[in-house]
């Protein structure tokens, strides 16, 4: 029975927030290409990013792994 409940829950939740991605906005893309040496090309790429994963195409992501002093 928890199981059912569960997974009716985990379908749910996957067809509520399933269409939904949350793009940067402009300022947010500013303001983080406000730290890089390169702000023109970093908009640049972030606009075209953003654009992307609005249209639906899939976008690559950098992860940058944690170092633990």
């Amino acid at each position: 029975m928890k199981l059912a409940l569960k997974f009716s829950l985990f379908l749910f939740a996957l067809f509520v927030f399933g269409d939904k991605s949350f793009s940067l906005s402009d300022y947010q893309i500013k303001k983080i290409c406000k730290k890089e040496k390169k702000q023109l090309t970093c908009k640049k790429n972030l606009q075209e990013k953003r654009s992307n994963l609005q249209k639906g195409n899939l976008i690559e992501i950098p992860v940058i792994p944690y170092k633990n002093n």
